[in-house]
């Protein structure tokens, strides 16, 4: 299955200052494959490395060496692979499990930076974070963040009907609507998506049977590999803590307002009890967190109430999942208002982070809330979100009024279109917007 990812990966391979690259990433999103796929399509070999569970590897690391050359003969006898400058592809996989090879990250961008190495890592910030004997190598690496597969990837893996990319985007940019018969087809695919999710085995898995229930399981073994680790990196009561919060997910978001309660994870829950239980899921990748501005003028972030907030899943088939809703439902549209609404949110909003943009969100004395706000570089941009047809909102319209906005954005189950100084945008569309 193609990745956007590749782009971005050769673009790094070609700088002139090229860095030792460090892909973010939660579990299962298909770093390794990425990355493998990169050495082999770009470079004449590829020296393979996986951290986890290898004593003898770490150990390479952990003896401290300081000459890089004389590391790099070790790294070559221990995996029999020849590693020539600029011809291998290094990769250091599940580096987080050796602080000790994230720190070398440094040394190597400083004395020996004509070797190519791309790392891969699941939990890196909770690693250092972890143990402060190791720092991070600020400003010696290049960075990525890699997500689940987003909607336009999920429909080059599924479709052979690659050129409606490219009519999407021509309808996007010029607000022209789809052929009605491609708009309800591409809509099929969206809900189709909203249950599959962009997890690469969920999609495959998919692709192979066509079978919900075994894919169900598959996202269920998921959502156990990240408990599992909650388990494997954290002490008794920060594992309890982290479980019972992520937990809590599908309840916050099946609540009409979807800002976060603490009391939702257990009753009398504060804030001081579970915020680190917060902070170890985000920086997991596990969890995307969306704060409220308190304004809409630029910059938002000046404007942020860390207060406030919604917390998504990252990836939406595994909230469906995780809910155990059943897939017909979704897919044949029977399923009610409201658990299509939370679905269509949880989806933007893994959109809009997999491009790059951080949104928020905002309300008014409770009387009014706008789904998403984003920021252009001179300009705010309200995002309404919408699971149906019907899209009319109120609170769209009292951010408008309340700060001039000349631009502003419908998500819903329409078609393209403009109307009202307001851009139509379909479900299906939503990774249009970039940053």
């Amino acid at each position: 299955m193609k990745r956007l990812i590749e782009k971005d990966l050769l673009n790094w391979k070609n700088k002139s200052d090229r860095k030792p690259l460090i892909i973010y990433g939660a579990r299962q999103v298909g770093k390794t494959h990425s990355m493998i796929a990169f050495g082999r399509e770009n470079y004449k070999s590829t020296a393979y490395f996986f951290f986890e569970n290898d004593i003898k590897l770490q150990e390479i690391f952990n003896q401290g060496i300081t000459d890089i050359y004389i590391l790099f003969g070790k790294l070559e006898q221990f995996s029999a692979t020849k590693i020539t400058p600029g011809e291998t592809l290094i990769i250091f996989d599940e580096i987080q499990a050796c602080p000790a090879a994230i720190t070398a990250l440094k040394r190597i961008q400083e004395t020996a930076n004509e070797y190519h190495i791309v790392c891969g890592g699941s939990l890196l910030g909770l690693a250092l974070f972890r143990d402060a004997k190791y720092s991070y190598p600020v400003g010696k690496v290049d960075l990525l963040n890699m997500f689940p597969m987003s909607f336009q990837e999920f429909l080059m893996a599924v479709s052979d009907k690659t050129d409606l990319i490219h009519q999407i985007e021509h309808c996007y940019e010029n607000n022209l609507p789809m052929i009605e018969h491609w708009h309800d087809y591409l809509m099929q695919q969206y809900r189709k998506y909203l249950v599959i999710g962009g997890m690469p085995e969920c999609v495959l898995e998919y692709l192979k049977n066509q079978n919900f229930t075994m894919l169900r399981a598959k996202q269920l073994a998921i959502t156990e590999i990240y408990t599992n680790d909650m388990v494997k990196y954290c002490t008794k009561t920060e594992a309890l803590k982290n479980i019972a919060t992520y937990n809590s997910i599908p309840s916050q978001l099946g609540r009409e307002n979807r800002k976060f309660q603490f009391n939702l994870i257990k009753s009398g829950a504060r804030s001081k009890d579970f915020s680190d239980a917060l902070f170890w899921l985000e920086k997991a990748n596990i969890i995307l967190r969306v704060s409220k501005s308190n304004q809409g003028y630029l910059p938002l972030n000046i404007y942020e109430d860390l207060l406030s907030f919604k917390i998504y899943m990252s990836d939406v088939g595994l909230l469906c999942a995780k809910i155990g809703f059943p897939a017909e439902a979704i897919i044949t549209d029977f399923a009610g208002s409201e658990i299509k609404g939370l679905f269509a949110e949880n989806y933007v909003a893994q959109e809009l982070v997999a491009n790059g943009i951080r949104p928020f969100y905002w309300e008014s004395s409770g009387k009014a809330e706008v789904d998403f706000v984003i920021q252009e570089t001179d300009k705010i941009i309200p995002i309404e979100v919408k699971s149906g047809i019907h899209s009319r909102s109120k609170s769209l319209d009292v951010f408008i009024k309340k700060y001039n906005i000349v631009k502003s954005l419908r998500i819903s189950a329409k078609n393209f279109g403009f109307e009202n100084g307001i851009k139509s945008v379909p479900l299906y569309a939503a990774w249009c917007i970039k940053k």
